[in-house]
């Protein structure tokens, strides 16, 4: 059955939608059957290479500093989260607006995201624009067929005009998640960028196969998956903050998931003792990082 709300694929039975949360006790509006693309898989351009409605695009420098370079033809456009734009060509025109008015900012904002998202249109002629992440990393390239994905907000980077992006609650996380309560819904067909901390590893499972990752691992994820949300050792909160986890999230086949093989929280607390707390009046003690 199809979660009336966001259209997410559910077992039969369930009382909550896994993606949104809608309330599905009722069964109202809920068909039998997946939604368009659902089981179509992620494909991912192997050689970084390809083209959409107006551009061409190229995935430079490996899996550790990855470079989008987006080649437009004229009065072409391609969105971008804010902050993501490296260069451009001099005619590009950019225009940052607030997704979806005033209420879709708010939802962007308390998902953790930007308020703001960037269109770059090349104006006259032909342009170019480069993007990148904030973090090292990989990109990929994804060729959106009539599909939902659902891509955790700091991983969005980029994608075609012609794709729906909207805020969606991501589960009831506890704090000691740490990875927010909402992710990105991606819907449409089109160019999908999206980023990573690490590399990115692709996970298919089959069906009614179940699969574990630690959210602060999560990049992206076919719509039509069902997920939940729990603590990773089922004896009990102690023994998984124990294990240096919190908040898992435990999907169910068939589907593919994308994978970042680092985790930037966890990343963020190994440097942490490098650097100086409020109250020091000291620098950053370099001889510490580099190990003298």
């Amino acid at each position: 059955m199809n979660c009336p709300v966001c259209g997410t694929y559910l077992p039969d039975g369930a009382l909550f939608c896994s993606a949104c949360g809608s309330n599905l006790s009722a069964g109202a509006g809920v068909s039998g059957a997946p939604p368009a693309g659902a089981g179509a898989g992620i494909h991912i351009d192997a050689d970084g290479r390809g083209s959409g409605r107006g551009y061409n695009f190229e995935i430079l420098h490996g899996s550790a500093f990855a470079l989008a370079v987006v080649q437009l033809q004229a009065e072409q456009s391609i969105q971008a989260e804010a902050g993501a734009m490296v260069s451009m060509s001099g005619h590009v025109e950019l225009n940052s607006q607030m997704k979806g008015g005033l209420a879709g900012a708010l939802k962007r904002a308390v998902g953790g995201e930007t308020a703001f998202i960037s269109t770059f249109t090349a104006r006259g002629g032909k342009g170019e624009v480069t993007l990148a992440p904030s973090t090292p990393g990989d990109i990929a390239a994804i060729e959106m067929s009539n599909q939902i994905f659902y891509v955790q907000s700091s991983s969005y980077l980029a994608g075609d005009t012609s794709l729906t992006i909207d805020t969606r609650w991501g589960g009831a996380k506890s704090f000691f998640g740490g990875e927010g309560l909402f992710v990105l819904q991606v819907q449409g067909t089109g160019l999908l960028l999206v980023s990573s901390f690490g590399a990115i590893h692709r996970k298919k499972l089959g069906y009614g196969e179940k699969y574990v990752v630690d959210t602060g691992h999560l990049v992206a994820w076919e719509g039509h998956m069902p997920y939940n949300l729990r603590k990773a050792a089922a004896s009990g909160w102690f023994r998984s903050l124990l294990s240096g986890e919190g908040i898992v999230a435990e999907f169910t086949g068939p589907g593919e998931i994308l994978i970042q093989t680092r985790n930037l929280a966890a990343f963020a607390g190994v440097m942490k003792p490098f650097f100086p707390s409020q109250s020091s009046s000291g620098g950053v003690n370099l001889g510490k990082i580099f190990g003298e």
